[in-house]
């Protein structure tokens, strides 16, 4: 089994994160469980940082806060010197709360709405992302209402498909995000917001995916966003002071997953667009790019209580856990793969092939097939490792279970950063009209 940062299996037997005993959380905090370790979230922080400063370039490492949003993981970001990209409102405040530089924020998304561009511009965030004319021209009018200028990206899309998931691929002609430069948008849309009068125009953005494992699709997109700088630089008497090549850094989820070393990715992009620019004497911009995943998806391990089995005699054996779809939605969305061992008999050695259930009422919620385990038994502690990224921004309410606590654990602490839901969080915000309830009086 590959441990992720400072897990280790203790002198007990069980698994150990950040110096805390998993069997100890589990009994503190409750199961289902996220405990992150925020040690290796502060590593991978600086590995960015650190890549970045060794080119000598000017640039900005903006955590992509979709991957993983709350208000402690905001703080550690900010402490690490990393700026932060939002999609909504709710991010947006979520980062506000928390007491992030509002000048080190980015506001990213294919349909903001007027509400939001009001936020953001009231907020004076770093940047707006634009996706679309419709958004350029309702933020140029939501900004001259309020007499402000709002400086801007513009994404496009470079035309480079990258080798992942088809539902994750974004960097491609037919996609609903941005401007695309091969059929022209893209520079009509700077085209128009020159002669705009509330907007100073930054730059460009391109994401061209996520969970990517080769430089090849960086490296392209980088050309192509050059020459598309160089041709507006020629054309329209514009120089981008910030080109933002995006995220979509892969890690390690299984044996058959070889991520880049951190500073490979950044060299290769760095590189890229130094030499294609030199090709143009166009003057070196500001770098950007924009991890999520990478920062936090192998630094965050989900606890489960393991309860029931089905055996099925020369087919199958399900062990059901006390989640599923609800806290990692990512089997059922993308089949997305996991390790996991149990955590409270870490030591024991394999003996049976099980498939892991989810307790959701779907035959989908199905969060590992085929994974070698100890003959389990109720109470053991399942722990499924690197779901830092996507599973707890993306976990819902389905069959009204209550969405998990979490935990940042470092040098023997825990800290509770999200309480686990309640009843009453669950419920509390349902109305019931007054006419039923004089229904439910009569018939009682």
């Amino acid at each position: 089994m590959h441990l992720h940062g400072t897990s280790q299996i203790n002198a007990a037997g069980r698994l150990e994160i950040g110096g805390c005993d998993t069997a100890e959380l589990a009994a503190r905090f409750g199961t289902p469980l996220y405990v992150f370790d925020e040690a290796l979230i502060r590593r991978r922080c600086r590995e960015f940082m650190d890549a970045f400063r060794a080119t000598g370039l000017r640039f900005q490492v903006a955590y992509a806060s979709k991957a993983f949003c709350v208000m402690a993981m905001c703080r550690i970001a900010e402490e690490e010197g990393l700026s932060l990209d939002v999609v909504s409102d709710g991010e947006l405040y979520t980062a506000l709360r928390a007491g992030f530089p509002a000048d080190r924020i980015h506001f990213h998304g294919n349909n903001k709405t007027p509400e939001e561009l009001e936020m953001a511009i009231d907020a004076k965030i770093g940047c707006i992302v634009v996706d679309n004319f419709t958004e350029l021209y309702m933020l140029n009018e939501i900004a001259k209402e309020k007499s402000a200028r709002v400086s801007i990206l513009f994404r496009v899309t470079p035309g480079v498909e990258a080798h992942t998931h088809e539902f994750i691929s974004t960097g491609q002609t037919d996609t609903k995000f941005g401007f695309d430069i091969g059929n022209g948008s893209a520079f009509r849309a700077i085209r128009e917001a020159v002669s705009l009068s509330n907007v100073d125009i930054l730059g460009v953005h391109s994401h061209i995916g996520s969970q990517i494992f080769e430089t090849d699709g960086f490296k392209l997109a980088a050309d192509r966003v050059c020459d598309f700088a160089q041709n507006v630089r020629k054309e329209l008497g514009v120089t981008f002071p910030v080109i933002n090549l995006g995220g979509g850094f892969g890690i390690r989820y299984t044996e058959g997953d070889t991520p880049l070393p951190v500073g490979q990715y950044v060299q290769a992009i760095t590189d890229s667009i130094k030499a294609k620019l030199a090709e143009y004497d166009y003057p070196m911009p500001e770098i950007w790019i924009e991890p999520g995943r990478s920062i936090v998806g192998d630094a965050g391990t989900t606890l489960y209580t393991i309860g029931s089995t089905k055996d099925i005699p020369g087919v199958r054996k399900y062990v059901s856990v006390d989640g599923g779809m609800t806290d990692n939605p990512r089997p059922a969305l993308y089949d997305a793969k996991y390790e996991a061992f149990l955590a409270n008999r870490a030591n024991d050695p394999s003996e049976e092939t099980v498939s892991i259930a989810g307790k959701c009422c779907e035959t989908g919620d199905m969060l590992i097939w085929d994974l070698e385990l100890p003959k389990t038994k109720p109470g053991d502690l399942l722990a499924v490792f690197c779901t830092g990224a996507y599973n707890y921004s993306m976990a819902s309410n389905y069959n009204r279970l209550r969405r998990p606590a979490v935990v940042f654990v470092r040098d023997g602490e825990a800290d509770l950063v999200v309480r686990r839901e309640t009843f009453e969080d669950v419920a509390g915000k349902d109305v019931v009209p007054e006419r039923l309830r004089k229904q439910a009086v009569a018939k009682s």
